[in-house]
């Protein structure tokens, strides 16, 4: 994966992604792009959230591809058990 790939999906994180979930409390920070899949961690209110794969997919996964067609999935690394202060409560299994 080249360097100016993961450049773009950085960008698109700091103009985009970021200010559009800061007023849940959350932001996402990008870990790696190998073989055309993003490697993301949630963070803030975006850990522990119950809508975090709502956000997840309809949101980010949506705009990265559109923005980057050559990327083929987005994946959540998140140990989202971990999450403080999460904006939405998980719902009880």
């Amino acid at each position: 994966m080249s360097a100016d790939m993961k450049s773009k999906v950085q960008e698109l994180i700091e103009s985009a992604i970021n200010p559009a979930i800061a007023g849940h409390g959350g932001y996402v920070e990008l870990l790696d792009v190998r073989d055309n899949t993003v490697y993301l961690q949630m963070m803030g209110g975006c850990q522990g959230c119950g809508a975090a794969d709502v956000t997840l997919k309809a949101g980010i996964e949506r705009l990265i591809k559109e923005e980057i067609p050559e990327i083929v999935e987005v994946l959540d690394t998140t140990d989202h058990s971990a999450g403080t202060n999460p904006y939405y409560t998980a719902g009880k299994a």
